[in-house]
């Protein structure tokens, strides 16, 4: 008689990966691409009608200044994933993994902090005074009875980007203090950090990556407008 072979386990299903939360500035980017438009119109117009020296003095400043406008504007993004905090601003990519955030703090603009002190801007959650006097009058107005029954309900995306939450956040939204939107962002953050600080897969080194693809072609075409302008 033949002994039967022992079956393997079925395999087991994939874990799902987390998406990360990908918070952006709206204005910022419509702003940008406005600008983009622009520049490369006027750029454009001026390399193809413009005669003489026009059409490189032209092409060196779009190399100049498309570059800057694009990260100033376009580039900026916070993404906040399960394990780490990725901060892409205009010049520079920092990696933070929650292990290493200490604090988030908002004053005049919106910072991450790490243990060992070093702060790190969130262009893309820039702060609104003017968004939050608004919502501190929106604020009083419901805690003296104006606002009851008034409160705005957000789904899973929010004004500055993807957001999580769902239902969560609508019932935060409409039950709680009226914040302005970065605030509420920010509180986000601060509830993810408190979540995902201690967890193994959270910890190790921040890195920090300059954005040479930015600074390169806005360098040469910086020096290329010099020399076309010092030597015309």
């Amino acid at each position: 008689m033949t002994t039967p072979e022992p079956q393997s386990p079925p395999p087991q299903p994939p874990v799902p990966v987390s998406k990360d939360r990908i918070y952006r500035s709206p204005a910022g980017l419509a702003g940008g691409v406005l600008l983009l438009a622009l520049a490369l119109w006027l750029g454009i117009d001026a390399v193809v009608a413009g005669d003489g020296r026009t059409p490189w003095t032209a092409l060196a400043a779009l190399l100049f200044l498309v570059p800057l406008i694009a990260a100033y504007t376009v580039r900026p993004a916070v993404f906040a994933g399960d394990d780490r905090l990725r901060v892409r601003n205009p010049f520079r990519v920092i990696v933070l993994p929650w292990g290493q955030v200490a604090s988030f703090r908002s004053g005049y603009s919106n910072e991450v902090a790490t243990g060992s002190g070093d702060k790190y801007q969130l262009w893309a959650v820039p702060v609104s005074l003017r968004a939050r006097k608004k919502a501190a009058r929106r604020e009083d107005r419901r805690a003296a009875g104006g606002g009851r029954g008034r409160g705005s309900v957000l789904g899973g995306h929010g004004q500055f980007g993807t957001r999580g939450g769902g239902a969560g956040s609508a019932a935060v939204e409409a039950d709680g203090p009226v914040r302005a939107e970065t605030d509420k962002i920010m509180d986000e953050l601060r509830e993810l950090l408190e979540a995902r600080k201690a967890a193994d897969t959270a910890q190790g080194e921040v890195t920090v990556r300059w954005a040479y693809e930015v600074v390169a072609p806005a360098a040469a075409g910086a020096v290329l407008l010099a020399v076309l302008l010092g030597t015309g």
